[in-house]
């Protein structure tokens, strides 16, 4: 199917923030300003520490030093930063946050009482015996409190460790003895989709340290473990607070990657990486100081993170929801909260247009969608355009080591739904194929240096992860390993395949889980589908689809509808050997699936499924 592009209007395009960078360079082509933006790389960071208003307490003395290699970066050498004051430069009376009440009223938190807040947790956390360099955990939804604690406990120099409360007691547990960490903020109860979850209970099973517990309008009790506070005993009145002053690359923020093997990996943001996510905003997404951007997250996945320092380094608000953004109340908080940037996770907008629950509200409000942590199916990204009147859909694919995304789109170019347009600023990739050439279709590898790339991990060895047996260019440039699956499309123009661990070899045919994926996407009676390959003991691999149905249906028929979908969509060679129904896909806390999960299960003969 053929779907009609949104173009942008001369209006924005002038408007734009890329064209108004590009233009005081006298670049007019987007092509050429991105080669510009790697090939100067030094020339261009240094121009977006000025054009994003980052603050320093000493400047650095340069941009970048490559003396250990590309691997091993030292970023702003000689400076002296907090990356938590550059959150803080818009006026002091503008709207920083938008939240919502458990009784739906809307309230507005500004930048200057957010900067006393958070100053607040700053010297609370001191007042605990907390130092320079200490980990501190979040477990919590992604409330106005929660982005406060954040960024107090940057400002004195702690590190945050990000883990979604969504994580069993023992997910939590490993997370927080990987980080060392020695306090630990959450919520005592918290409600999801119509459901009371006893948040802290579960820290308590995970053996957490010490742990100061936020109250929610659910709170029944105050009986907590000796070593335990209540946030009103924690929160000290002391509202003045100098930020601690930091070397760029001392980490800042702890996140873990979505946790589908059996140790996650520990990746550091330093100061720096912020740096990374607030230019990706400001040219892809195009986030000025009017915008409010509302991304449904949580702080234990990059995204959250993310959300709060692209939209507050540049001088915007956030609009946070902290309950399950799967029905009507939610799109209502859009429309009331006059949301202008409106992120979203390809499954959430299936379930949205399954349900159609978010039709015949008022979205005019939003300039542009963003799309992240799964690949976009095109009709359903064509249907959430439609919903504000055709409002473009920015795609944004990297992952927590990139600090942001490898490639994306811009408001300044023709916008096809699921289709990505350019690589983002000051990064570079290449696409090879099994023999480690140029290719149209294969494995993405990065191309370093660029701030925000991960420097090192925690728990496991930076340059075997990322570097170790990698190809090398003609020209000798080192190549990262990043592991997604891309095409370059006839118009020059990326699909994301999904990532090269869940491809599969059928009919002698390598294909991702994600093309097979989406050609299946829309079946009447059908919410979600998943692809895997297994293996028998002897014989090629065979394709077995995965499938939640939301009514009674029979697998025989599915099955036969299925493959001529595949036959005519991609090739009559990938067979579907079996359909199995099942009444949630597993996913991580960052809503991608768990297709190995789900081989496992296939494997082991476990069907936790619908008859």
């Amino acid at each position: 199917m053929k779907y009609t592009p949104c173009s942008p209007t001369p209006d924005i395009i002038m408007s734009a923030n890329i064209t108004h960078f590009m233009s005081e360079l006298g670049i007019t082509d987007i092509h050429d300003f991105h080669h510009w933006t790697v090939d100067h790389y030094q020339a261009f960071w240094s121009k977006m520490l000025e054009v994003l208003g980052i603050v320093f307490k000493s400047k650095p003395k340069q941009i970048c030093d490559l003396t250990q290699g590309v691997e091993s970066p030292n970023w702003l050498p000689g400076a002296k930063m907090n990356i938590a004051d550059s959150c803080f430069t818009a006026t002091p009376s503008q709207t920083a946050i938008i939240y919502q009440d458990h009784l739906k009223q809307i309230h507005q938190m500004t930048y200057a009482d957010l900067n006393r807040l958070s100053n607040r947790i700053a010297n609370s956390l001191i007042a605990q015996g907390i130092t320079v360099g200490d980990s501190i955990a979040i477990i919590m939804p992604m409330t106005e409190l929660a982005i406060a604690i954040y960024l107090g406990i940057i400002k004195m120099g702690g590190i945050v460790v990000s883990i979604a409360d969504s994580f069993s007691s023992q997910e939590i547990a490993s997370r927080l003895a990987i980080a060392k960490t020695k306090l630990v903020f959450t919520q005592d109860l918290i409600s999801w989709g119509g459901k009371t979850i006893p948040l802290y209970e579960k820290i308590c099973q995970a053996h957490a340290p010490a742990t100061i517990i936020l109250p929610s309008h659910l709170t029944k009790s105050n009986s907590f473990r000796s070593e335990d506070h209540s946030w009103n005993d924690f929160l000290l009145n002391q509202a003045e607070f100098t930020s601690v002053a930091c070397e760029p690359m001392t980490a800042c923020n702890i996140l873990f990657s979505s946790g589908t093997t059996a140790e996650p990996k520990a990746i550091p943001w330093n100061h720096t990486t912020p740096i990374k996510v607030a230019s990706d905003a400001y040219f892809h997404q195009n986030i000025k100081s009017d915008d409010i951007l509302a991304w449904p997250t949580n702080l234990g996945w990059m995204m959250g993170p993310w959300l709060l320092f692209a939209a507050l380094i540049n001088q915007a608000a956030i609009a946070v929801y902290s309950d399950a953004p799967k029905d009507k109340l939610f799109g209502e908080f859009v429309q009331n909260s006059h949301v202008t940037m409106l992120g979203v996770v390809p499954t959430l907008v299936a379930t949205w247009k399954q349900s159609t629950c978010m039709e015949g509200l008022d979205w005019k409000s939003i300039r542009v969608f963003s799309s992240t942590g799964e690949c976009s199916n095109a009709e359903d990204m064509q249907y959430l355009m439609a919903l504000a009147n055709n409002k473009p859909i920015i795609e944004y694919c990297g992952g927590t080591e990139i600090g942001g995304a490898y490639l994306s789109s811009t408001v300044i170019q023709d916008n096809y739904p699921a289709q990505f347009s350019t690589p983002t600023m000051g990064m570079d990739f290449v696409v090879l194929d099994e023999l480690g050439k140029p290719a149209d279709i294969g494995e993405v590898v990065i191309i370093p240096p660029s701030i925000g790339l991960s420097t090192t991990l925690l728990n496991a060895n930076h340059h075997d992860v990322y570097f170790a047996n990698m190809f090398a260019s003609q020209e000798g440039k080192i190549f990262r390993r990043h592991g997604d699956l891309v095409s370059r499309l006839a118009n020059g123009y990326f699909c994301v395949l999904g990532r090269n661990d869940d491809s599969m070899n059928l009919g002698g045919i390598k294909v991702s889980a994600a093309e097979i994926e989406r050609a299946l996407t829309g079946m009447p009676g059908i919410l979600e589908v998943a692809a895997i390959a297994v293996t028998p003991n002897q014989g090629s691999n065979q394709l077995v689809i995965y499938a939640v149905p939301t009514k009674t249906l029979d697998k025989t028929t599915v099955l036969k509808i299925m493959q001529q979908g595949i036959n005519l969509s991609l090739n009559p060679l990938f067979k579907i050997h079996e359909v199995v129904f099942i009444d949630e896909l597993p996913k991580t806390a960052s809503n991608k699936i768990m297709r190995r999960t789900l081989r496992q299960r296939y494997s082991s003969g476990i069907h936790p499924c619908k008859s």
